[in-house]
């Protein structure tokens, strides 16, 4: 299961009065867990930014007036986050943003799945309080090098506390065949790691499959991942 954690940088808070996204920030995600791949730019906005902004990003307009624009970065996003989900942080911030930025250039509005990591952190916690770097302290992860907001930084911090949200370090199953075709199965960690083996002989798989179509309605399809 590929997903995309993304956030964006911004001249302002408002597109509607005429702010831009001047960073991108994505990490590719399998199974809830970051495979090392991402993505990041700047973008010349064709405007200052905000005080407030400068503030919070850390950037300066001259910087910014030598980047590309996002119009000649979206292909690198769009080939990047495809059709899979897309993890945000206040979802309707971001993709205000960067529906925006596409009707600009004349193309179509984002299309992906979305997850919002400050409603499901509100149902999972049961807190009001969902800032990220709320979550960060909960969830111990160190927010040491968050002088400034930065997209892929916080993209990076984001994609920890949303696998703390899903139930922490995940673990998957995987049926294999030994060499003397015996079955077994294997827990597989997030590096791929053989962790520990469990042999299984024919009639626990032979019983196990029979007990699975006894099951009508089972609880896990009704489980929304």
């Amino acid at each position: 299961m590929r997903e995309i954690v993304i956030d964006t940088e911004t001249t302002g808070l408002n597109y509607k009065s005429g702010d831009r996204i001047i960073e991108v920030g994505c990490v590719e995600l399998k199974n809830h867990v970051p495979t090392g791949k991402t993505l990041q730019f700047y973008c010349n906005p064709n405007k200052n930014i905000s005080d407030g902004a400068k503030n919070i990003v850390g950037l300066s307009d001259d910087f910014l007036k030598k980047q590309k624009t996002f119009e000649e970065n979206h292909k690198h996003m769009l080939d990047f986050v495809k059709e899979d989900t897309l993890i945000i942080h206040n979802a309707e911030f971001d993709v205000g943003f960067i529906n925006n930025e596409l009707s600009i250039i004349g193309k179509p509005p984002l299309k992906n799945p979305i997850i919002d990591t400050v409603t499901l952190a509100r149902k999972v916690l049961n807190t009001r309080i969902a800032n990220l770097d709320y979550l960060c302290r909960r969830f111990n992860i160190d927010l040491s090098d968050r002088s400034f907001h930065g997209a892929l930084l916080d993209s990076q911090l984001l994609a920890s506390v949303y696998l703390e949200l899903k139930g922490g370090k995940q673990y998957s199953m995987e049926l294999t065949t030994n060499d003397d075709g015996k079955n077994s199965a294997q827990i597989i960690n997030n590096n791929n790691e053989k962790t520990k083996e469990i042999k299984l002989n024919e009639e626990q798989i032979l019983n196990h499959k029979k007990m699975l179509k006894k099951i009508k309605n089972p609880v896990w399809n009704k489980i929304n991942y």
